[in-house]
């Protein structure tokens, strides 16, 4: 396993579209918290807005996971699909032919991935976040531990996201496909499924156990259950449903495409 992880470490090292799509990301999520920083100053407090005070602070940090999630997904598929791409694979497991080994060291290589991701996306939406709030709104809150806890837990969860993106990777090989289905996925088919499932009686509860949904129950703050129609998972319960999806994910692919002959 030893000599599998260094194998892994240095492919990522010597590729530049991982440390790119972390600076996009970083990038992009302070864009959006501006923006929603912005949008919960405007008008007089006590108002009725979406949120004031700490709640505001809490809802535009944790902004990272509802709207950010797809770079660390990207990230993670990307360091499985990148090896069928380039058809590197056969390379790969002929170095080391046990290929739960080879699998095994894609995901965990995928932590240290994911804490980058984490650390780039918080520091880009608490950094814009936090200057407009204070700037305009009645404060940062950086102060408060619970605002805190929303801040390291979106890093857990990003770090999370990236390992489901290498497990899904796992299963559907095709880069150009794996990343369509993502971004459809994540920028489309779970925010209309969520505010869906929310307006069917009978099938409010069944949103909870969405990943997106799931990882907003590990954060504790979430951007879709602002009007408290549904409430988030527990926090033991959302990272039992994440690493549920790791595991599944995994386990399908180590037994469909990591099973086949690959070349």
């Amino acid at each position: 396993m030893g000599a599998a992880l260094r194998s892994e470490l240095t492919k990522l090292l010597t590729t530049r579209m991982w440390w790119i799509l972390a600076l996009v990301m970083f990038a992009y999520l302070a864009l959006v918290g501006g923006f929603f920083a912005f949008a919960m100053t405007l008008g007089d407090p006590g108002t009725g807005g979406l949120a004031e005070g700490e709640d505001a602070a809490r809802m535009v940090y944790g902004l990272g996971n509802a709207i950010g999630y797809a770079f660390p997904l990207l990230a993670g598929t990307l360091l499985v699909t990148g090896e069928f791409r380039h058809r590197t694979i056969a390379q790969t497991l002929l170095a080391e032919p046990r290929r739960g080994v080879v699998l095994g060291s894609k995901l965990l290589v995928s932590i240290p991935v994911g804490l980058v991701y984490g650390l780039a996306g918080v520091l880009g939406i608490v950094g814009a976040g936090a200057l407009i709030l204070e700037a305009r709104g009645d404060g940062a809150y950086l102060g408060s531990a619970d605002v805190w806890e929303v801040i390291v837990l979106s890093v857990v969860v990003t770090v999370l996201w990236t390992v489901i993106g290498a497990a899904f990777g796992a299963v559907l090989t095709q880069q150009v496909a794996a990343i369509v289905v993502i971004l459809v996925f994540t920028q489309f088919v779970e925010p209309i499924a969520r505010v869906a499932l929310t307006a069917v009686d009978g099938l409010e509860q069944v949103s909870r156990f969405l990943p997106g949904a799931a990882a907003d129950g590990l954060i504790g703050s979430s951007f879709f259950a602002t009007g408290g129609s549904v409430d988030l998972l527990p926090q033991p319960a959302a990272a039992a449903v994440m690493v549920a999806y790791v595991v599944v994910f995994a386990l399908v692919g180590r037994f469909t495409t990591f099973r086949r002959d690959l070349g």
